[in-house]
């Protein structure tokens, strides 16, 4: 069973919270402050299964809540970090918000990186950073934030670079069989393949292409009719499409008018798609002897559609070597398998929840505050240039740097946020 479509609850760790906590040592009745700081709460993190390619892990598991951190303790003693919630899924797969129904991360093979998508909530401070010269005995330490969450659909699209399409039973299944060492199920009847095949065709020595059977398409398949419209997704990526069709019209139809239709579908569900580069595969050429077929009507309307045409045998082999070697010419020269763009991005939900800001200043600094802010300032690392970058972005998104302005701060002045101190520059 091919699940590929799958809705689920993900929520990183919260952070522990800090400790109040004094010294107690011998001969030293009242010492002062040492309680520790919470630990991190786990990170929710994707990474790619490259031995998978079903969600089916995710049919009856719909939560994933990483661990908390661990809350610190007297004598400085740091609170446990939680360990990140990895959670695999197969190449192809796109992380999508459920609300909105954008891109958040494509987990593509080549990508190779882990996609952390919620953060763990960042530790809270013990009361050992609270002490000051007028406040030496501060009985009170800071909470750890509460971790990220939020509900995303994960939606696979295969990662092939050649997809076989066509009605049922024109023999899809058939040549990938004879091509790859894939096994699909193959009989005499419509709607035999009922999920996505993948198989390795080998092209010599260690290269080779990656194709797919997609579930036979008819009529309608856009609007749902048919297998179409649940598997349409898994030939979104492929760079070249093998459109195959019964040339000996076994079962009375017109191949001309089958071409025509399967190609209205694909326009119809994305009209990018159905730009893509095709080579049409007139199969059971095997069966044309004392079949009543006009081949030269359909040769010249795939001639004047300016396609590429082979006549193949599935049942007998004919052909197809011709055509992996004309498949693997024409992949040399089209460009690489397709990246989705992130359409949600992280400066943007943080600004969403940077509802309250506080800014006082004391002498010439300009303190600014806010639980967003606390959650921001665990994220960055202020020594590496392009998360400074992000740092300020979203400063400046959030209108951080007008706050500063309305309340007086000029050129030269300093701003500390959370004990990260920088002077003002207009």
């Amino acid at each position: 069973m091919l699940v590929d479509n799958v809705r689920i609850y993900i929520k990183a760790g919260d952070g522990g919270n800090g400790a109040v906590s004094f010294r107690r040592e011998k001969y030293v009745s009242h010492g002062g402050p040492d309680g520790g700081d919470g630990g991190n709460g786990g990170n929710v993190v994707f990474r790619v299964d490259k031995g998978s390619n079903t969600l089916l892990a995710f049919k009856y598991r719909h939560k994933f809540i990483a661990g908390n951190g661990g809350n610190g303790k007297g004598g400085k003693f740091h609170g446990a970090t939680a360990e990140d919630l990895v959670i695999l899924v197969p190449p192809g797969t796109l992380i999508k918000d459920t609300e909105s129904g954008k891109i958040i991360h494509d987990m593509t093979e080549g990508d190779g990186a882990d996609y952390i998508c919620c953060r763990g909530g960042r530790g809270g401070w013990g009361n050992r950073h609270f002490a000051t010269p007028t406040r030496q005995v501060p009985m009170f330490a800071k909470n750890g934030t509460r971790g990220e969450e939020r509900e995303v659909t994960l939606e696979l699209k295969m990662l092939a670079d050649v997809g076989l399409i066509g009605y049922p039973s024109v023999g899809k299944s058939s040549i990938l069989a004879r091509i790859s060492s894939a096994k699909p199920k193959i009989a005499d009847y419509h709607f035999t393949t009922l999920s996505p095949n993948l198989g390795v065709v080998s092209t010599g020595g260690e290269s080779g292409f990656v194709a797919a059977d997609i579930p036979g398409l008819i009529e309608g398949a856009a609007d749902g009719a048919g297998l179409g419209h649940e598997f349409l997704r898994h030939v979104d990526r492929c760079r070249l499409l093998l459109h195959v069709v019964d040339i000996s019209c076994f079962e009375g139809r017109d191949p001309i008018e089958d071409v025509k239709m399967i190609n209205r579908e694909l326009e119809r569900y994305s009209p990018e798609l159905a730009t893509r580069p095709q080579i049409i595969l007139a199969n059971k050429c095997d069966a044309l002897e004392g079949a009543e077929v006009d081949t030269e009507a359909f040769e010249a309307f795939v001639e004047e559609n300016g396609w590429d045409m082979l006549y193949v045998s599935a049942a007998t082999g004919e052909g197809l070597d011709e055509m992996i070697k004309l498949v693997a010419q024409m992949l040399e020269e089209l460009p690489p398998l397709k990246v989705y763009d992130a359409e949600i991005f992280a400066e943007d939900e943080i600004i969403g929840s940077a509802k309250e800001t506080v800014i006082r200043r004391q002498n010439d600094t300009y303190y600014v505050e806010g639980e967003w802010l606390y959650n921001l300032m665990g994220q960055i690392n202020f020594s590496d240039y392009e998360s400074l970058n992000f740092f300020q972005n979203v400063l400046k998104k959030s209108e951080v740097f007008e706050a500063l302005e309305a309340k007086g701060c000029k050129d030269g002045d300093t701003v500390s946020i959370y004990d990260f101190e920088f002077d003002y520059v207009k």
